[in-house]
């Protein structure tokens, strides 16, 4: 059986990860499953979580990687809607993060955006904080190996989403 691709959409949270996820899953020439760190977040009590947050969550993301690879697995291709962030729980995380996925077809998506813009994604989002994409950005990993690099600010989620198609060579018909 031939192996699914894993495609993962790294960046703050704002920058446009989850828009572009959802304009994938519009196309018709690709098929996606998602799993997605908001996702698996909501596994976890949130009476854990406020106990000891890294503690709980680097478990669930940890999960999250094993769910993604065996779905490729089963020869589906993945896209993961997270961040690659250095805790002490986690690190070195994306080290674990490309040993979980051994020997799988692995593209790192770069999903920038000017931290100003992503203040003001989550003052009107209303379910983020106004500096967490800062602070998400000051602990994000570094070394990343990235198969290419969208710019959400520049670029409505679908032409993003037909960027990364094309510099992944994704057109095929499902």
């Amino acid at each position: 059986m031939k192996k699914g691709r894993i495609i993962f959409l790294n960046g703050v949270t704002s920058s446009g990860k989850t828009s572009i996820v959802e304009a994938l899953q519009d196309r018709d020439d690709a098929y996606f499953y998602v799993v997605a760190n908001d996702l698996f977040q909501e596994m976890v009590g949130e009476r854990f979580l406020r106990k000891n947050y890294w503690e709980h969550l680097s478990r669930v993301i940890l999960l999250m990687y094993h769910t993604a690879r065996l779905y490729a697995d089963m020869g589906h291709d993945v896209l993961i809607d997270g961040i690659l962030v250095e805790q002490p729980e986690i690190a070195p995380h994306y080290q674990q993060f490309m040993d979980i996925m051994g020997d799988s077809q692995v593209d790192v998506v770069e999903v920038y955006c000017p931290l100003d813009v992503c203040r003001v994604r989550n003052i009107a989002r209303g379910d983020r904080y106004e500096t967490q994409s800062q602070e998400q950005h000051d602990i994000m990993a570094e070394g990343i190996r990235y198969s290419c690099r969208v710019e959400t600010h520049l670029h409505t989620p679908e032409e993003c989403a037909e960027q990364i198609m094309q510099a992944l060579q994704l057109k095929k018909a499902r």
